[in-house]
C-alpha cells in the first residue's frame, strides 16, 4: 500500500469542508482531456496497450468532485491526535479484532509465521483499514484513480503511475476494471492496498494461482504481513513507548519525523524519561502529539513503528495501529482466559 491517509466516516470542521469544495469547485476539462490523451500515448508506448483499448476504458471514466473534495482535507491534517484515536480506539473495534482473531486463528498464524510479523499488528491494520473487511470503499478504483491523475494537479504524476499499474493489474490478474471498488484513492480490498502495492507485495496465501484481496483471507493476511516483511519488520522488535519528560527537560519540540532520526541517549541528554531497559544507542524518532485538554503526549518509536509508516506515512496511523493491536491481543488473551 500506502499508501495513502484513507480514514473513513470522520466528522470534519464545516469550513474547511467549504475550503475544499471551492478549490475544486471547476475542474479544468481541457486539461483532464490533455492528461488523457498523454496517459493513453504512455500505455500504448510503455506497454504495447493498444490505442483502442485504453481510449475505451477511459470512455468511461468519472471525474468525481468529491474524490477531490476528499483528498484536499485527510484526517491527519485536520484533527488532533486524541480526536484521530477515538476513531480506531474504541470497545466495539477492539471487540470486533479480537472476534476476527479468533475466527481466522490459524490463517492469522500461518501468515505470522511465514513472514516474521507480529499477529497482532497484522490484525489491527486490517481493523484500521476496513474493519476487519467490511468496509472496504465505495468508489470505483478506476474513477478514483482517473480523477486523481488527470483533475488533481499537485498528485498527477503519482496517480497517473498508480493508474498505469491499475491498468497492468487488469491485464495481469484478469480484474475487471470497472468492477473494483475502494477508496477514494484508489486502494483496494481489506488490506486497502494501492496497485503498485498490490502488483509488488499481493500474495497468492492459499495457492490457488490468484491473488484476491477482497474475498481470499489466506491471501489477504499473507499479503499484509509480506507488505510489512519486505519493510523491514522484526519480529520480536519493540515499536513505541511513551515517555516523560523530566526536570531537565528545556523545551524540545519533537519533530514527529518517520525516520529514526535521533538515539534513546540522545533524548535522555534532552530530558526526556524513557524506560531504563532501552539502551542508550537504539535509534528512534520523538513524537509530540496533542492529547486531551490540549495535553502533550509524548511518545518514542523504534523500527517497527517507522515500518508501519511505510504502509501508511502518517505518524498517528501508526501510533493508533501499535496501539490497537496491543488493545486487541489484551483483549483475545482474556477471552482465552476465560475459556
Amino acid at each position: 500500500m500506502k499508501s495513502e491517509s484513507r480514514p473513513r466516516g470522520i466528522p470534519l470542521l464545516f469550513c474547511s469542508m467549504l475550503l475544499a469544495a471551492n478549490a475544486f469547485a471547476a475542474v479544468d476539462m481541457e486539461a483532464v482531456e490533455r492528461a488523457k490523451r498523454e496517459f493513453v500515448e504512455r500505455m500504448v508506448s510503455k506497454h504495447d496497450f493498444t490505442r483502442e483499448e485504453v481510449e475505451r476504458t477511459l470512455a468511461d471514466v468519472e471525474i468525481n468532485e468529491r474524490i477531490l473534495e476528499t483528498i484536499a482535507r485527510p484526517a491527519e491534517r485536520v484533527l488532533a491526535w486524541h480526536e484521530y484515536r477515538k476513531i480506531f480506539l474504541t470497545p466495539e473495534r477492539i471487540a470486533a479484532g479480537a472476534e476476527f482473531w479468533r475466527a481466522h486463528e490459524e490463517r492469522i498464524a500461518a501468515a505470522s509465521e511465514r513472514f516474521g510479523v507480529a499477529p497482532e499488528i497484522i490484525v489491527a491494520i486490517i481493523g484500521i483499514e476496513t474493519y476487519f473487511g467490511t468496509r472496504m470503499g465505495n468508489y470505483r478504483v478506476l474513477d478514483a484513480l482517473a480523477t486523481l491523475a488527470f483533475a488533481y494537479p499537485p498528485r498527477a504524476s503519482f496517480f497517473a503511475s498508480e493508474l498505469e499499474a491499475f491498468l497492468l493489474l487488469g491485464r495481469e490478474e484478469g480484474l475487471g476494471l470497472f468492477e473494483q471498488k475502494g477508496s477514494y484513492a484508489g486502494a483496494m480490498g481489506a488490506g486497502q492496498f494501492i496497485p503498485s502495492s498490490f502488483r509488488a507485495y499481493a500474495v497468492d496465501g492459499d495457492g490457488d494461482g490468484r491473488r484476491d484481496l477482497w474475498t481470499n483471507w489466506d491471501d489477504i493476511l499473507a499479503s499484509v504481513a509480506n507488505y510489512l516483511n519486505a519493510h523491514g519488520w522484526r519480529n520480536g522488535g519493540l515499536v513505541a513507548d511513551p515517555v516523560s519528560v523530566g526536570d531537565a527537560w528545556a523545551g524540545h519540540k519533537p519533530a514527529n519525523a518517520m525516520d529514526l532520526e535521533h538515539t534513546v541517549g540522545e533524548l535522555r541528554r534532552l530530558g526526556y524519561v524513557l524506560p531504563p531497559e532501552r539502551d542508550d544507542d537504539l535509534p528512534v524518532t520523538i513524537l509530540g502529539l496533542e492529547g486531551e485538554g490540549g495535553h502533550t503526549e509524548y511518545w518514542v518509536g523504534y523500527h517497527n513503528f517507522r515500518v508501519i509508516t511505510r504502509y501508511n506515512r502518517s505518524v498517528m496511523y501508526a501510533l493508533a495501529a501499535h496501539e490497537l493491536s496491543r488493545a486487541i491481543a489484551d483483549a483475545v488473551s482474556v477471552g482465552n482466559e476465560r475459556e
